[in-house]
């Protein structure tokens, strides 16, 4: 999967290797920014019901 990606990429190795560098951090901002901060919405409430 990874060499076909590879071998789509166009222009030579340095420009390939910073379009890789540019999609990860776009993935890695989105996760960080927008997945994460929801799915700890919806996974982790904090209704506490224990009482003393």
């Amino acid at each position: 999967m990874y060499a076909a990606l590879w071998r789509a990429l166009p222009g030579p190795v340095w420009l390939r290797l910073l379009i890789v560098l540019v999609l990860v951090a776009g993935i890695l901002w989105a996760l960080a920014y927008v997945v994460f901060p929801w799915a700890a919405d919806v996974l982790l409430p904090q209704d506490v019901t224990v009482e003393e």
